[in-house]
């Protein structure tokens, strides 16, 4: 069901990002995300002149490479379009987050790693899409491992949404060892 009908408004921006996940040959994964803003009229800069309507006020790509363990090998970080030169200086700030394990807390360590003063904003506001992608890119792989285990620990995503409650029936069917909820014999 789409949104209702809003009232006449005018469009002005358009921020998109697209992030993608892939399975390397070498057993690591790749995280990219790109994010691309735009303006529907055209406008001065200071540092880049005219700038004709659609074309990219940013244009920035990361890629992160991790383990099965989120543990981050890699990080290169391009940035094809910016507002101002100095904004290009940031990609090299975030290889600091190499050797950083995605988990809980990560954001924090990633501000201890890469101080605002020496990062970008809009860099730094892609990690937590590329993180969420991550874990889907990785899920079957991430399940695949947990069943050859003797014992399994408990999923990190469960209670973090509706769906994934550990009292509710997806949890029931698919973790029922981790089902908090009446068993149908206490029915």
């Amino acid at each position: 069901m789409p949104l209702p009908r809003p009232v006449e408004r005018e469009h002005l921006h358009t921020r998109k990002i697209t992030c993608e996940g892939y399975l390397r040959k070498d057993g690591l994964w790749d995280l990219e995300a790109h994010l691309t803003d735009t303006k529907t009229f055209g406008f001065d800069t200071r540092h880049r002149g005219y700038m004709q309507p659609g074309a990219p006020v940013h244009g920035l790509h990361l890629r992160v490479t991790l383990d099965l363990d989120f543990v981050i090998h890699d990080v290169i970080a391009v940035s094809d379009d910016t507002p101002y030169p100095v904004c290009k200086q940031t990609a090299e700030a975030m290889r600091r987050l190499i050797g950083l394990k995605i988990g809980p807390g990560w954001m924090r360590e990633v501000r201890s790693r890469v101080e605002r003063r020496a990062s970008c904003t809009h860099l730094m506001e892609l990690l937590g899409p590329l993180a969420t992608t991550a874990y889907q890119t990785m899920h079957s792989a991430l399940e695949e491992r947990a069943s050859r285990q003797p014992t399994r620990s408990r999923p990190r995503i469960l209670d973090t949404c509706i769906a994934l409650v550990s009292d509710g029936p997806e949890v029931k069917q698919r973790w029922p060892e981790f089902f908090t909820g009446p068993r149908d014999d206490e029915g």
